[in-house]
């Protein structure tokens, strides 16, 4: 079936011009004025942005934290209802199994049939034997060219150390493989945990005060120092703080393959969330840390800098009643992790876009391209091009509202963003040139979405 959308505003990371789009089975075809086809669904985008659909890059559907898990590929509708047409999953290695091996069976068991978004894979190197690391290279020609490791989290079995961060550096940079690093110093949070609670501190503001930002900042320090020896790119998630960026600018301005990504919740929610009354504190509980609301324009300012070149969700959809309240006596023991990958372009345009910080362009870079590139996926996801896979989301600037967990379909109880405005909002949209929206609307399928495999050498190796 063609489709051809008609008089929207289509916007681009480069620029932005009215034009229509033809859609033949599930690639854009043609873009062009006054494009006439006399076989084709005609759908009116007149006074709204035609977006390319969004690519977020750091989802949690397999995440686990002492002992509970959270949700699946089940409630990747979410992705599709918020505007983002293709997520990225991390996968932890199984202890004693490969990297692809881990991936393949994980995609299996968890993802196909299931996902509604398009899906890709990150892989958690977990288990870092000298087997392991020499597979490495390989995770290029299966499809999977960016791998993970946590310098957070002293004693679970996903802690990584310096070792096997340089090796993975080393290793990855061989085969065009993006190395992932979540900055935070183990050792400080252990320290600082086990201080706070001796003390008697044990509700969720306690988390805040055992991940500073110096914890990010040191992290992130020695990370690059990491890369610089190995000579390799090197890609750090979440960044929250403006000492943990300073860092990652320092590399930059040296002419280091070293850029980051922040994440919504870090862009218009701070610390004194974590200290609202009756154990409402442990919903913001979320790692690293947030900051205090002087390093928001520090963030944004990374945004238009290229220091941090994407904004993710870090969906992590752990429930409050069921799950975040395993930590009521003890903040270590509630699950890190908050729900947000249906609201990532809403809070991007709300509080960027309509707040003059970015520009229409690039919030289409941050949210879609940039992520595609840097995940190796730009010869088919993130652009509104010809011959590109048929993401296109409708957006209606003209909304106005406020956030509401009642309107989500992630499937927890609640909102780190309740009651929060909202500007403009997701009208129609197109995965693969089927529609999934309508008028804000999901009415997709279960299965929806397929495997989108990366090609290596992204952004990381591309533009430094």
């Amino acid at each position: 079936m063609k489709k051809v959308i008609k008089g929207g505003t289509i916007v681009t990371a480069s620029n932005e011009y009215v034009a229509d789009i033809l859609i033949e089975d599930e690639k854009i075809t043609n873009i062009g004025v006054n494009l006439e086809c006399a076989d084709a669904e005609v759908y009116d985008a007149s006074g709204k942005f035609v977006l390319p659909g969004g690519v977020d890059q750091h989802v949690h559907f397999s995440f686990e934290f002492n002992g509970t898990k959270v949700r699946g590929f089940e409630t990747s509708n979410a992705a599709i209802a918020g505007g983002t047409t293709t997520v990225i999953e991390f996968v932890n290695q199984v202890k004693g199994k490969g990297l692809i091996d881990s991936i393949e069976d994980y995609r299996r068991e968890n993802a196909e049939n299931v996902a509604m978004a398009d899906y890709s894979f990150h892989i958690v190197m977990t288990d870092p034997r000298e087997e392991v690391i020499d597979e490495i290279p390989r995770l290029a020609d299966a499809g999977y060219p960016t791998m993970k490791l946590f310098m957070a989290y002293k004693g679970m079995f996903f802690h990584a150390d310096d070792d096997a961060i340089l090796k993975a550096l080393k290793k990855g940079k061989e085969a065009g493989v993006t190395v992932m690093v979540h900055a935070e110093n183990a050792d400080m949070i252990d320290v600082l945990q086990k201080e706070l609670v001796a003390k008697g501190c044990t509700e969720p503001y306690g988390h805040v005060l055992s991940r500073p930002p110096v914890v990010e900042a040191e992290a992130t320090r020695r990370a690059v120092y990491l890369a610089q020896l190995a000579d390799a790119p090197l890609y750090i998630v979440h960044v929250t703080c403006k000492e943990a960026l300073e860092e990652i600018a320092r590399a930059y301005d040296k002419g280091m393959a070293v850029m980051g990504e922040t994440c919504s919740h870090y862009l218009v929610l701070d610390e004194s969330n974590l200290a609202k009354p009756n154990f409402e504190g442990a919903k913001y509980v979320c790692s690293p840390a947030l900051r205090t609301p002087d390093h928001f324009e520090e963030l944004w300012k990374g945004i238009n800098n290229g220091w941090l070149n994407a904004v993710s969700s870090d969906h992590c959809g752990f429930d409050f009643k069921n799950q975040k309240h395993m930590g009521q006596d003890d903040f270590r023991n509630i699950p890190n992790g908050a729900p947000g990958l249906q609201n990532r372009l809403a809070i991007l345009w709300t509080y960027g876009v309509e707040t003059g910080k970015i520009t229409r362009q690039k919030l289409v870079d941050i949210y879609a391209s940039r992520p595609a590139r840097n995940n190796g996926l730009d010869y088919c996801k993130g652009f509104i091009e010809v011959g590109y896979d048929a993401d296109i989301v409708i957006y209606d600037p003209d909304y106005t509202g406020v956030i509401s967990n009642n309107d989500s379909l992630h499937g927890v109880d609640y909102s780190p963003y309740e009651g929060m405005e909202q500007k403009g909002k997701v009208d129609t949209v197109f995965l693969r040139g089927s529609i999934v929206v309508e008028d804000g609307n999901y009415i997709g399928n279960k299965g929806d979405g397929k495997l989108i495999k990366g090609k290596p050498f992204g952004t990381m190796y591309r533009d430094r």
